[in-house]
């Protein structure tokens, strides 16, 4: 069900954002917690300071491509805090730090846990 894996509402910012861990990477931070659902769920944070409406959007293509290729654990709510240094980033960078990222807060699922190696 398309629409399913992402976070829509305010309260479920702010809930992940203000209770969750944090992991830093040089272009986004990653908070997560919990939700005791079946399913992960994910959104985005991007502000004014990344770039024009184009730039922002274009960041929220690249990760919402990259989520789509990214098996991640069930029963988690994931928010990327995206700094503004990743608009200058390629796909490939962003990829690589995303799943780095994802495997330090081990939530990654099969092979990717034990195939990325330290890359911040």
């Amino acid at each position: 069900m398309k629409g399913e894996e992402y976070l829509t509402k305010p309260g479920q910012f702010s809930l992940v954002l203000s209770q969750g861990n944090s992991w830093v990477g040089r272009l986004v931070v990653l908070k997560a917690l919990p939700n005791e659902l079946k399913l992960s769920r994910y959104g985005l944070v991007t502000s004014k300071r990344l770039g024009k409406a184009v730039v922002r959007n274009m960041i929220k293509r690249l990760f919402r491509n990259i989520m789509r290729q990214t098996p991640l654990k069930p029963g988690w709510d994931i928010v990327f805090i995206v700094r503004p240094a990743a608009a200058g980033a390629s796909f490939a960078d962003l990829k690589q730090l995303l799943r780095h990222l994802l495997t330090q807060a081990e939530l990654l699922m099969g092979n990717y846990e034990k195939s990325r190696t330290d890359i911040n």
